[in-house]
């Protein structure tokens, strides 16, 4: 089933639920949460920049030496059973060495002669219904997932025999950007009176031949507002269009703090 097809059957299960629900969200008061968050995100998959692929693969342990800049945040509104959230993720990760690098003159392992400076952007709108509100709850979601990339290439030496770049030049850098469709499913279940397991999913394409996501993690409400969570996160991309490619997946631990007013 398509990105699209999807989404009209996301839509279409909440215009359901909305009908069932008639008149009563409307007295039911507005709830924000403000969440800024870090995910210590490991990259692994491959890059194509102009014809010219990279195999990236920055480990949890190698995080710490590649990370240049980040930042992440999500604004959460909550009336009802209806949720909308915006999220922006920003990553820059620079000198991550690559495996080998295939181009016009096929595959060579480089052995570290090649290094990658990746810049990675998410911004996700999202929309979802509660159709489950037991101790358990459960959300459907439907959203919209634009992500950019900018990847610089460099070789840090050019006498291996057969590495020659388009043009004869030492390294190549491009940006794209794309949106997919996604639908996917959020499941909240307490475990305490303040702690909550937390399971989320998606899938989806469009922009993309196929993105999908899953998290897995705890909330844990230490103070009225303020809810610590902690869990681990796995975005993967399959993207591929004239010349660039972005078969990648981002994946790794993250740490918020949700902020209720």
């Amino acid at each position: 089933m398509c990105a699209r097809h999807a989404t009209i059957v996301c839509v279409a299960c909440i215009g359901v639920g909305l009908a069932q629900e008639g008149l009563a969200a409307d007295t039911d008061p507005w709830q924000f949460e403000v969440t800024p968050y870090f995910l210590a995100a490991g990259l692994d998959g491959t890059v194509g920049v102009r014809g010219v692929e990279a195999d990236l693969d920055v480990s949890f342990n190698d995080i710490w030496d590649s990370l240049d800049s980040a930042f992440m945040g999500m604004f959460t509104a909550q009336k009802g059973p209806w949720t909308f959230e915006l999220e922006t993720a920003y990553l820059k990760l620079e000198d991550q060495g690559a495996k080998g690098v295939t181009g016009p003159f096929g595959k060579v392992s480089v052995g570290g002669a090649l290094e990658l400076t990746t810049e990675l952007t998410i911004l996700q709108g999202s929309v979802g219904y509660r159709v489950l509100d037991d101790a358990t709850k459960v959300d459907l979601i439907g959203a919209l997932r634009y992500t950019d990339i900018d990847v610089d290439m460099d070789v840090s030496i050019t006498t291996t025999p057969g590495i020659v770049f388009p043009g004869g030049a030492a390294s190549v850098s491009g940006s794209e950007s794309w949106t997919d469709a996604v639908v996917g499913a959020r499941v909240l279940h307490p475990v305490a009176d303040n702690v909550a397991l937390v399971g989320y999913a998606d899938v989806g394409g469009g922009g993309s031949d196929l993105t999908y996501q899953l998290i897995g993690g705890v909330n844990w409400t230490f103070r009225k507002g303020f809810t610590t969570k902690l869990g681990y996160r796995y975005l993967s991309w399959d993207y591929e269009d004239d010349g660039t490619k972005w078969d990648v997946a981002a994946s790794g631990l993250y740490l918020g703090l949700g902020i209720q007013f």
